[in-house]
């Protein structure tokens, strides 16, 4: 088992370039493919946490479905926010990539390199 885990996406080009990347650097990560087993409340404030950015660089804002749900609007909360992911995984922005020199939003893939060598 590996100490590098990826929150991942596998319909995602830029998920599976830096899955692959990751692969290409001889680690295979911990794959959770968020969709299917998406994080509970607790880890997903820890990995928001963790990244140290704000709670909407998290979301998928060009997702159809956030706009659908009225998160586009003025004065929407952290807490809103937080809860609409948690509904919908598919508003989790991705990869995100947890390794021994600290989680990241990987986007683009080529930030990689920022946290794993």
């Amino acid at each position: 088992m590996s100490n590098i885990t990826i929150y991942h996406n596998p319909k995602c080009g830029t998920s599976r370039n830096v899955l692959q990347g990751l692969r290409d650097g001889g680690v295979e990560p911990t794959v959770i493919e968020y969709l299917k087993n998406p994080p509970d409340r607790a880890t997903l404030e820890k990995l928001i946490h963790d990244m140290g950015v704000p709670v909407l660089e998290v979301v998928r804002t060009k997702e159809a479905l956030f706009k659908e749900l009225g998160l586009d609007a003025a004065g929407v909360s952290d807490a809103q926010l937080i809860e609409a992911m948690l509904a919908h995984p598919i508003l989790i922005n991705r990869p995100i990539v947890v390794a021994p020199k600290g989680t990241m939003l990987v986007r683009p893939s080529e930030r990689l390199k920022e946290i794993f060598p």
